[in-house]
């Protein structure tokens, strides 16, 4: 009877600890470039975070509340970074990029000074999840495809990637510098294969894109899926714990 009683208790402990490992959330709060896209069979386009499921055991869950347009200020403004926060448990991941829009200085609802409000918004979110005892990843802004004249890829991020890093060094949390990766894997495409990457069609090549599509900042499913491996690459030379759960 005591024998039966051990393999019984064992096997509920067993089961705990399944559960328990399963619990594991990561969630993604940025812009269109991280973003779930809509009627995938069709659509062409991606967000990075989209992918990610694809590279994390059944342990992991992505729950990816980026959104087309926001910056960190209309993100928390819109009450969306607090339903996030509500949700959050102990031991989540919060991934964390925006930039995007905190650029559109016409527009007030969205514009962030990089110095000042960028950064304060940045530090709230960071805090608070710390606050609930989860982990949060500060990333700066995937490129975009931007090549001159004599093919040189330019920057159009300005100060906001080197705000996200000093933020992210100041509180001593993982920074995954996605502006100069996704620099590097425009650069090793090249100008004219580098629109693979994102979202380049004529008139009347997709149906989606019945005018054709000229888009340098979103993905394609090849670009969201090349940004999706940085990312897991990263999280593995960092040792984040959520290491563990990558399948590959």
């Amino acid at each position: 009877m005591r024998i039966k009683s051990i393999f019984v208790v064992t096997i509920l402990l067993l089961v705990i600890s399944s559960l328990a490992a399963q619990q594991i959330t990561i969630y993604t709060i940025g812009d269109s470039t991280m973003a779930n896209k809509p009627n995938p069979e069709e659509n062409p386009e991606r967000g990075w975070a989209q992918m990610l499921p694809n590279f994390f055991s059944k342990n992991v869950k992505i729950i990816n509340k980026a959104v087309n347009g926001r910056s960190t200020k209309s993100f928390i403004e819109e009450n969306r970074w607090e339903n996030v926060y509500d949700s959050l448990k102990k031991g989540d991941y919060v991934f964390i990029q925006f930039g995007h829009n905190d650029q559109k200085v016409n527009d007030p609802k969205r514009y962030t000074n990089p110095h000042t409000a960028y950064r304060y918004n940045l530090k709230k979110i960071v805090e608070e999840t710390l606050k609930k005892g989860a982990y949060p990843v500060l990333f700066s802004s995937i490129a975009r495809r931007n090549f001159n004249e004599e093919g040189t890829l330019v920057d159009s991020h300005g100060a906001y990637p080197m705000e996200a890093r000093l933020v992210a060094d100041e509180m001593n949390i993982p920074f995954i510098d996605l502006q100069y990766l996704s620099e590097k894997l425009e650069e090793s495409y090249g100008v004219e294969e580098s629109k693979k990457l994102h979202l380049h069609y004529l008139p009347g090549e997709l149906p989606y894109y019945k005018d054709g599509k000229n888009d340098d900042t979103h993905l394609s499913v090849i670009g969201a899926t090349e940004i999706a491996k940085l990312v897991v690459n990263q999280i593995k030379l960092l040792n984040l714990k959520i290491k563990n759960e990558i399948k590959f």
